[in-house]
């Protein structure tokens, strides 16, 4: 016999059965069924039907629902949305993408904004997916020190040192961020170079006083790492540092033990990748500031996105003075099933799309993982990588967010945020020559209930993702 509980929604209660029969409860707001439900939070997976109700899962049964609106699952896997804590690509044309990939909340947590009200504002009024911002070491950076760079500093933003008056005022935008809703905080000490470590811990201490994450793009390879610990240690602040198969590079396995040990000490680290080779930056950052000592043959390992050339050092140089997005072919597919291969990484995209240029891990970061990764080369199963892609990005997040712990899970009460896909077909088809390409096998996308993908097509008019924030 079924246990029975109150539930209350929206101000609502009602009688949730976990396992019910459509006799017993219904027709509910939007009812799955027959899928394969697969929750790695609970560790279930089984033939099940879930029922929706103003955007939560209240039902989770053994037989058929009713709904006003039906979904027949069969031969799908039914999954927690996937959260997608590393995207750059915050814009309406990258939202529309990521959804198609089955992501259902995106966050900006790197680079971040130094404005972050009135980036939530920009937003306001319902997106495709959910969406949220860190306040943003870079950014703050960059608009103290009048940097002329678009995205990355590529002047004094980068390469000034910050005194007292510069420091105590950064101090002071960053707690205005996180007044103002920062999920996080975010720093990109690669682009940084001036940035001491007194500077960075004192950015720490901040994030550590409220209770926040700290996403780092490190710097200076794993004696880099090993400061930015030991900094996270001395101010208690939760770590989380960004796409480790690309920093760590063909050095990724002790890149990884350096957090794993971490770790083992009980510090707070975690990390995450992207399933692709290939990096992703703006040619005028301090990430080339070296480039004049490159050998000839390093300079063709690059590709101007703007026109999908590869790159010499005549045109190096002067795409340099322009700036703008440049994909640098520098790892090996091993070292990329490596890094998978370790169950820390959780999967982000690092992705950015701009007016239709970009990398294809924008699209297709999720759809790669379980095509290639999961269903073709058996690197990792099924279940392991929906882990990776939905509750332990969630739980990254969830000790300063409280919306984030109803996301990432497939249980009674939880956001119906829910990816719908088949596992026999789902497969990415963006490439870096043309990145736009939707990927294909991600059938359904449910956002807060609101179907955003329907049967593989977008509607783009059903705007039910809301502004993530940590207050």
């Amino acid at each position: 016999m079924c246990k029975t509980f109150i539930a209350f929604f929206s101000g609502f209660a009602f009688l949730v059965l976990p396992l019910v029969s459509h006799a017993q409860v219904g027709p509910f707001d939007v009812a799955i069924n027959n899928g394969r439900v697969i929750d790695p939070q609970s560790g279930l997976d089984a033939s099940r039907h879930i029922g929706i109700i103003a955007g939560r899962i209240v039902a989770i049964s053994e037989t058929a629902l009713r709904g006003d609106r039906e979904i027949d699952a069969s031969g799908l896997v039914v999954a927690p949305g996937f959260v997608d804590i590393h995207a750059h690509g915050q814009s309406e044309e990258a939202y529309r993408l990521m959804v198609q990939d089955g992501v259902t909340s995106g966050f900006e947590l790197e680079i971040g904004t130094d404005q972050v009200g009135e980036w939530y504002r920009d937003r306001a009024g319902g997106q495709v997916l959910n969406y949220g911002i860190s306040i943003g070491h870079i950014a703050v950076r960059m608009a103290l020190f009048d940097d002329p760079g678009r995205f990355l500093p590529t002047g004094p933003g980068g390469s000034s040192i910050a005194g007292p008056p510069i420091m105590d005022r950064m101090a002071e935008m960053m707690r205005q961020g996180f007044g103002e809703g920062a999920v996080a905080m975010g720093f990109g000490l690669a682009y940084t170079p001036a940035a001491t470590e007194a500077e960075f811990e004192a950015m720490l201490e901040i994030a550590t006083d409220v209770g926040a994450s700290a996403h780092i793009h490190t710097r200076g390879g794993l004696d880099g790492l090993r400061q930015i610990i030991a900094s996270g240690a001395e101010t208690g602040t939760p770590l989380h540092i960004v796409h480790a198969n690309s920093s760590g590079g063909s050095s990724v396995n002790e890149f990884l033990a350096i957090i794993q040990s971490a770790r083992d000490a009980g510090q707070d680290v975690t990390t995450e990748m992207y399933p692709y080779g290939a990096s992703y930056s703006d040619i005028a950052s301090a990430l080339f500031d070296n480039w004049e000592t490159w050998e000839e043959d390093r300079f063709t390992r690059n590709m101007w996105v703007e026109t999908g050339e590869r790159l010499t050092r005549e045109s190096f140089a002067r795409y340099r003075q322009i700036g703008g997005g440049v994909i640098t072919f520098s790892r090996t597919e091993e070292m990329t099933r490596t890094a998978l291969k370790n169950p820390l990484m959780m999967i982000a995209s690092d992705g950015r799309i701009l007016n239709g240029k970009g990398h294809p891990r924008s699209s297709g970061t999720y759809a790669k993982v379980l095509g290639q990764y999961v269903r073709e080369e058996n690197i990792i199963d099924l279940m392991e990588a929906l882990r990776r892609m939905t509750i332990e990005p969630a739980r990254r997040l969830e000790a300063f967010v409280p919306a984030m712990r109803n996301k990432g899970r497939l249980r009674i009460g939880a956001d119906a945020d829910i990816t719908i896909f088949n596992a026999d077909t789902v497969i990415d088809q963006s490439t870096y020559i043309d990145p736009l390409q939707p990927s294909l096998g991600i059938e359904f996308v449910l956002v807060n209930g609101g179907i955003v993908l329907d049967n593989g097509v977008l509607e783009p008019t059903t705007r039910t993702g809301v502004a993530i924030r940590s207050n």
